[in-house]
C-alpha cells in the first residue's frame, strides 16, 4: 500500500471520530511516519501530557500523536484489516490524549 493511500485511510479514521470528540482535542498534531523509533513494533504512539495531568506549564508545543504505517502493514493481509487497525489506533491514542490508559482501553475493548 502506498504512503499516499495510507495517509488517506488515517484521514478517512479521523473523520470517523464524533465531531463532539474532535471538538475536544486541544493542542493535537497527528502524523503519519514509516517506522517507530529504535525498532519498537508499535502501530501508534501518543507523546504529551494527557488533560487529566495537565498543568498551566503543560501549555505550549502540540502532543503528536503518531499512526505508524509499516507496522500495521506488517500486521494486515489486506486494506480492510488496515482501514480496521487504524481506525483503532486512532481511537486508542486519541483516549491516551483523554487520560485513559492501555488497561483500561483493553477493558473497553479498545486495546
Amino acid at each position: 500500500m502506498s504512503a499516499d493511500r495510507f495517509e488517506e485511510l488515517v484521514a478517512d479514521a479521523l473523520d470517523q471520530v464524533p465531531a463532539e470528540l474532535l471538538d475536544m482535542l486541544e493542542n493535537v498534531v497527528f502524523l503519519v511516519e514509516e517506522e517507530p523509533e529504535h525498532g519498537a513494533d508499535i502501530l501508534g504512539l501518543y507523546e504529551g501530557v494527557p488533560r487529566t495531568e495537565r498543568t498551566w506549564g503543560d501549555l505550549g508545543l502540540p502532543d503528536r500523536i503518531t499512526i505508524f504505517r509499516g507496522p500495521t502493514l506488517r500486521m494486515c493481509d489486506d486494506e480492510q484489516q488496515v482501514a480496521d487497525e487504524v481506525a483503532i489506533t486512532v481511537v486508542h491514542e486519541i483516549a491516551h490524549h483523554f487520560g485513559i490508559d492501555d488497561a483500561r482501553l483493553h477493558e473497553l475493548g479498545w486495546g
